[in-house]
């Protein structure tokens, strides 16, 4: 899509800029009420959202806030600078919801609905959509490992189709260190695939990810290499190492 979308999922750093969406957040809590308020802020040189990059091979700012309750529930909202030309404009803003808890020891579900939008464009095209999601974390000790689906059904936006997008993230603590490693692979099968974007025929594509950051205090600095399936075009579809720093309150 931003020739015709995001990602989510946006990932935490740029290891995962390639997905999803979200960067780790600091939290604090109302004891009281069960709520916490976490948010971020970030600057990367590249916003890759599953392979693809959404501002044009240049540096993003972006940031988020969440609300979460106790009993798992929560609502947030995330934004980053774009290049998406008269259509899409300067500025994607994501907002969701849903609800993230463990069902057994070591495993966690997160489950919700996520609406992409665009306030920026001036044509008046139909932008914005839909995309429900769910994943399953497993903790292995220092390591973690995710498999999730995102799906946004038949929209105007996407031309009519729809997107399936399956992951799965690892991720791994250096133990007594502050350093984490991480690796992604993604698949896409509909309206938004790399190929597809990149002007070729094919509605499929393969984007991954390898990378690692450095943790202190409320920053945390990340590098990551970037590779997507399809036509390679110049800050857009090419491999790329992409560096982001966070920081969260």
């Amino acid at each position: 899509m931003l020739t015709s979308f995001r990602g989510k999922l946006a990932v935490s750093l740029a290891a995962l800029a390639a997905s999803l969406a979200a960067p780790s957040m600091a939290q604090a809590q109302d004891d009281d009420s069960g709520v916490s308020v976490s948010a971020n802020a970030a600057l990367t040189t590249d916003y890759r959202f599953r392979g693809v990059s959404l501002s044009g091979g240049d540096p993003a700012i972006q940031g988020g806030v969440d609300v979460a309750h106790d009993s798992g529930f929560y609502v947030g909202t995330w934004a980053s600078s774009i290049d998406g030309g008269p259509d899409f404009g300067e500025l994607e803003l994501d907002i969701y919801g849903g609800w993230s808890g463990n069902v057994a020891e070591g495993v966690t579900v997160d489950v919700g609905l996520l609406y992409y939008a665009y306030p920026s464009g001036d044509t008046g095209a139909d932008t914005d959509y839909w995309e429900p999601y769910a994943s399953v974390g497993f903790n292995l000790g220092p390591a973690e490992a995710t498999v999730g689906a995102a799906y946004a059904f038949e929209q105007d936006s996407l031309s009519g189709d729809d997107n399936l997008y399956l992951y799965t993230d690892l991720g791994l603590s250096v133990p007594n260190t502050p350093v984490s490693l991480s690796a992604h692979l993604g698949y896409t099968d509909g309206a938004l695939a790399p190929p597809l974007l990149a002007g070729a025929a094919d509605d499929t594509g393969l984007d991954w990810s390898l990378g690692a950051s450095v943790s202190s205090g409320i920053l945390e600095v990340g590098v990551a290499y970037v590779g997507v399936e399809g036509p390679a075009i110049d800050g857009f579809t090419d491999d790329t190492i992409v560096a982001t720093i966070t920081a969260s309150f």
